[in-house]
């Protein structure tokens, strides 16, 4: 029953920063999913696997889990870096390869 304190990273379909800011505890997952043979649901006996708390700071998420005797692993956010395209750029004279349509 480790849990995990990470910062999530946006997703594929975000362009701001919504729901990053917080750290996340999660726990690991103690026994694999299996399916239900007559619905074809995916299900788990484990309970904590549906368990998410959020804190602003790592700091309050790592204090949080040793008042509770938690074992734990943080996770260290990966720096993003920020690439500014104009829509202008598109259409640029000395472009590597021609735009076509």
């Amino acid at each position: 029953m480790v849990a995990r304190i990470y910062k999530p990273t946006r997703t594929a379909m975000q362009s701001g920063k919504a729901k990053t800011q917080e750290w996340l505890l999660i726990y690991e997952p103690q026994e694999p999913k299996r399916i239900d043979p007559l619905m074809g649901y995916t299900s788990s006996g484990d309970m904590l696997s549906q368990l998410r708390l959020s804190f602003e700071t790592r700091e309050q998420a790592v204090e949080y889990a040793e008042r509770n005797d938690i074992p734990y692993r943080v996770e260290e956010p990966k720096e993003t870096k920020r690439v500014r395209v104009a829509y202008a750029d598109n259409f640029k004279y000395d472009r590597r390869q021609p735009w076509t349509h």
